[in-house]
């Protein structure tokens, strides 16, 4: 039996491809998203690097050999799954570093996604090194989800102990949040577009009068720190959007006015539905308790309604129930892993029950 040392790497030509040591494979004369494929919005108009930067993108690989390396760009943290079982969390050295090592020889698969947020920064995907052969990569599951929302559905603090924690990427998981979750237990693609303290209208501490770049500002960009990024969405139609936004535009001591923020969401979901046109949206927020939760919880229904009196029947309306304290609590007041869990379930049945899955 004869071994081949591969590498994919992104520079390699100005189509990235992939060179092994043995004669000749058909496979290097491969483009490189033949074989590896993007999870999420993946920017890869650079040759050199494909660069991603929302919460759980990434990318799947599939090989025939004994192990396989990664190198990364942008010091962000990784989940690493290899033949469905995860694996220690993932830090790039700046090199090549083995996801999976001492295998059988055999077909092996490797997933790897981002643990980390937008506001943290771009990854860059550089390359691949295979002990083995790569191979064409899993097809794309017919079920896709897309969900846009804050801090909740980033999975912020969701791995700190308590609510007394700050911030940090060491105790945030989006492979654990409550849509990861739902979409695993659905075998569905998940694309995840969320950043911590964004809102509709305003973001966590905004003034009223003073609100800048909430979540929608954002929206279409594949690489959400570049606005001249632009994501294509006609390459991946999801047949159901989820929507958990407002708990930062309602959770501080001044609330921007109910007439704006219902304006706002419905061109939110407005535009969702210019890129979605077959898509079911389902709107929802939580599951933080604040004082402004019954008004944002009444300004969604209300815009719902308008888009169903407009014509569309596919917008509806779900609740997630309040945070359990039995349940704990992640970094400042966030879910913890076990409310991720309860809203994961939610989720699932919402989404069973909307799209027959």
């Amino acid at each position: 039996m004869r071994l081949g040392l591969c590498w994919l790497l992104s520079g390699a030509t100005a189509a990235g491809l992939v060179s092994c040591s043995r004669a000749h494979d058909s496979r290097a004369e491969l483009p490189q998203s033949a074989l590896v494929r993007f999870v999420g919005r993946v920017d890869t108009s650079d040759p050199k690097a494909a660069r991603f930067a929302w919460s759980g993108s990434g990318f799947v690989a599939r090989f025939k050999g004994t192990s396989l390396a990664v190198r990364m760009g942008g010091g962000q943290e990784y989940t690493v799954v290899v033949d469905g079982v995860v694996g220690p969390k993932y830090v790039p050295s700046g090199g090549f570093d083995a996801l999976a090592g001492g295998l059988f020889f055999g077909e092996h698969q490797v997933q790897l996604y981002r643990r980390t947020e937008a506001h943290l920064g771009e990854s860059s995907f550089l390359g691949l090194n295979v002990v083995g052969e790569l191979l064409e990569p899993p097809a794309l599951s017919a079920r896709r989800i897309e969900i846009v929302g804050d801090s909740i559905t980033s999975g912020y603090g969701n791995e700190g102990a308590d609510q007394s924690c700050p911030f940090t990427p060491q105790t945030e998981n989006h492979y654990l949040t409550y849509g990861a979750l739902a979409a695993r237990a659905l075998d569905a693609e998940l694309s995840t577009v969320a950043w911590s303290g964004r809102g509709v209208v305003c973001n966590f501490g905004d003034e009223p009068t003073s609100c800048t770049d909430p979540l929608p500002t954002y929206y279409d960009r594949s690489l959400p720190k570049r606005p001249s990024s632009r994501w294509d969405f006609e390459s991946w139609q999801p047949q159901a959007v989820v929507v958990n936004l407002g708990t930062n535009d309602f959770s501080t001591h001044r609330d921007p006015p109910e007439a704006q923020f219902e304006a706002a969401y419905v061109a939110l979901l407005e535009r969702i539905r210019a890129h979605y046109p077959d898509a079911v949206i389902l709107c929802t927020i939580g599951p933080v308790v604040f004082d402004g939760l019954p008004e944002a919880e009444k300004t969604i229904s209300r815009a719902v309604h308008s888009r169903v009196a407009a014509g569309d029947a596919k917008v509806k309306a779900f609740e997630l129930a309040p945070t359990d304290p039995a349940n704990g609590y992640g970094c400042d007041w966030h879910p913890s892993l076990r409310t991720h869990q309860t809203m994961a379930k939610r989720l699932t049945a919402v989404l069973k029950t909307e799209l027959g899955w």
